[in-house]
């Protein structure tokens, strides 16, 4: 998980990070960190980060599947034919016409 922004959320004079260790406030005064209050802050986060792993995986369809659905869509005319005008489908629809299924 990030420790840089463990350090920021448990620190909040940081302005300035080097690396993981060393810190800086806006004066450019060194920041003392507290490493326990970092490592509590890094579990944290993880936590959090995989508890969230499902809606991450799940909400929506593989963005590959999405763009096809969009294609679709405006192909079908759907959103009008202003949007047979974007650069999205003008650009999609030479490579499908220039390489048309067998």
């Amino acid at each position: 998980m990030d420790r840089q922004l463990a350090i920021i959320n448990t620190h909040s004079t940081v302005v300035t990070i080097n690396g993981d260790t060393d810190a800086w406030d806006k004066d450019g005064n060194v920041v003392v960190l507290d490493e326990a209050l970092i490592t509590a802050e890094v579990t944290r986060l993880q936590t959090e980060y995989d508890s969230n792993q499902y809606q991450r995986d799940r909400q929506y369809a593989p963005t590959g599947d999405q763009l096809d659905m969009l294609w679709h869509s405006i192909d079908a005319g759907e959103f009008g034919d202003t949007a047979k005008q974007s650069e999205f489908y003008i650009a999609n629809k030479a490579v499908k016409d220039a390489n048309p299924k067998p």
